[in-house]
C-alpha cells in the first residue's frame, strides 16, 4: 500500500472525517534533501474536516494526526502539512 493510501485509510478510520484530501507534494521538493528526487512519497499535505477536532487547539489537532502516522514517517514520509478543521469552521480550500 502506498503511503498516501495508508494515510487516507488511517485518518478515515480513526477520525471519521466529513472531508479528507491527501495531496502528494513530493515533486515540488526535488533536491530538498539527500535522496529526494521528487519521485518518492516524502511530502504530503492533508486537508481534513472532522468533528474529532472540535474544541482542540491547532497543536492538538496536528498531534492527533501525526500520532496516527508514525509508521508512515518511519517508511519515508519526511514532511506533512496539515490543514485540520472542525465542521463549521472556515477552510481555505
Amino acid at each position: 500500500m502506498s503511503i498516501k493510501n495508508a494515510i487516507e485509510t488511517k485518518l478515515s478510520t480513526a477520525l471519521a472525517p466529513d472531508r479528507l484530501v491527501v495531496i502528494d507534494e513530493s515533486g515540488l521538493h526535488a533536491g530538498h534533501g539527500p535522496g529526494m528526487d521528487g519521485t518518492g512519497e516524502t511530502h504530503m499535505r492533508i486537508r481534513i474536516v472532522s468533528s474529532a477536532f472540535a474544541g482542540l487547539t491547532r497543536v492538538a489537532r496536528h498531534r492527533a494526526v501525526t500520532d496516527l502516522l508514525k509508521a508512515e514517517f518511519d517508511a519515508g514520509l519526511h514532511a506533512l502539512a496539515i490543514e485540520a478543521s472542525a465542521p463549521g469552521e472556515p477552510t481555505r480550500w
